[in-house]
């Protein structure tokens, strides 16, 4: 479990004011000098993040962040890192000194709420002193007093309050084999598959069903050897066109990174941004987001690839910006953009995924994720679609004839 990404880890958010004893608590939570401690206002800047286990739970991410009330330029600065963490929370610690709530932190307090994200309040009692009447839960973080029993709570909170969507295995019928197209290219990590595969395959065992892995020039005889017609083919987005060209149209079909669009983020909206492609004019721009940051490849989807194909979809030109890791553009600049494209958000959580969607609906910009697109690209986005069920299924009328648009 120590090796359990990032991205499929609940996020446990420290929030309060500076110098109530953030810092001292992630500390005292991860029995780690995780974030450093001082007297001095201000002394986290950037959210310090900690994978850990938080048994009997299991793996989630502590994050520590900067003090709301630094009223200095540096300190907005650091407000604004913070906001953005707490848009990748799945659970939020909100640490005070006092019995009561004042003004601002009853203002924090409301904000997370409204945004259906919960949250338990700690108050940091320091230097020995006796405990109050408090409605609160109460820990001295520094002699680490009831950390135990906020850890309890916290594992209570999540295991109310916090779920994941399946990736595939609630879709699944009987116990014939889901068989997994897999391309090892240059940008395959050696000696490992890239990480929403390894999920998908994970996922598919624990529902008790067989994997078969192939890579795409070994499925004609990978299926020859089968007894039996696997119930699905998951393949990745590069070789959908030529998975979809030879697999039987009996044979469900989809895509690693439509069912990432469906797990990590909101499908039906991600499937109109598809069609928002038949709208663009050469000269429109295009933002092309990545949730991380990885060494480029010659011919990188993202920055190759896609451009590539949008181009030859619209008949001229674009204007193509590239965001990449936690920058995500304000609401301002998301505006001035045609389309978002975004990647399968395999390296970052459900939250955040859902609140850059957000963000670009409240713009009222059509956004994208990559596998949807090149189905989409592709003219097969409503055989993808359908093994995903009501939910996930598009009208077979969707206008989406295959335009040859270049190599895949």
């Amino acid at each position: 479990m120590n090796r359990t990404p990032q991205g499929v880890r609940p996020h446990i958010l420290i929030l309060g004011k500076v110098n109530v004893g953030k810092s001292t608590l992630i500390n005292a939570l991860t029995n780690q000098t995780i974030a450093l401690v001082s007297e001095e206002p201000g002394t986290t800047t950037d959210p310090v993040r900690k994978s850990m286990e938080l048994l009997p739970y299991g793996p989630v991410v502590m994050i520590d962040t900067a003090g709301l009330d630094d009223p200095s330029a540096l300190g907005r600065a650091r407000g604004e890192l913070t906001q953005k963490a707490i848009n990748k929370a799945d659970l939020a610690v909100l640490v005070t000194e006092t019995s009561t709530l004042d003004a601002q932190e009853c203002a924090l307090l409301d904000a997370l709420q409204s945004r259906g994200l919960p949250a338990v309040v700690v108050q940091n009692v320091r230097n020995g002193r006796p405990y109050a009447e408090s409605s609160f839960i109460q820990v001295n973080a520094l002699s680490g007093e009831n950390v135990e029993a906020l850890k309890e709570t916290l594992v209570e909170r999540l295991r109310s309050d916090y779920s994941e969507p399946p990736l595939v295995s609630d879709r699944l019928q009987d116990h014939r084999p889901v068989l997994l197209v897999t391309p090892i290219d240059s940008a395959a990590p050696k000696g490992r598959l890239i990480l929403p595969q390894v999920q998908t395959l994970r996922d598919i065992i624990d529902a008790g069903i067989p994997g078969v892995v192939c890579r795409e020039t070994e499925l004609l005889d990978t299926l020859a050897h089968l007894k039996k017609a696997p119930q699905l083919v998951i393949t990745d987005s590069q070789v959908f066109d030529y998975v979809a060209d030879v697999l039987p149209a009996s044979v469900p079909l989809t895509s690693f990174s439509i069912l990432m669009a469906r797990y990590k983020g909101d499908l039906a909206i991600l499937v109109e941004g598809a069609r928002a492609v038949e709208r663009l004019q050469p000269g429109d721009r295009v933002l092309i987001a990545e949730a991380c940051t990885h060494h480029r490849q010659a011919d990188d989807i993202g920055t190759v690839k896609i451009p590539r194909w949008l181009t030859a979809r619209v008949g001229g030109p674009l204007e193509i910006d590239f965001t990449a890791g936690t920058s995500f553009p304000d609401d301002d600049t998301i505006a001035s953009y045609d389309l978002v494209v975004h990647c399968g958000a395999c390296m970052t959580n459900r939250r955040d995924m859902l609140s850059r969607i957000a963000d670009a609906r409240a713009a009222s910009v059509p956004i994208v994720n990559y596998g949807v697109l090149l189905a989409y690209l592709n003219g097969i986005l409503a055989r993808a679609l359908a093994p995903l069920g009501p939910d996930g299924n598009e009208p077979e009328t969707m206008g989406d004839a295959r335009i040859p648009y270049g190599e895949t």
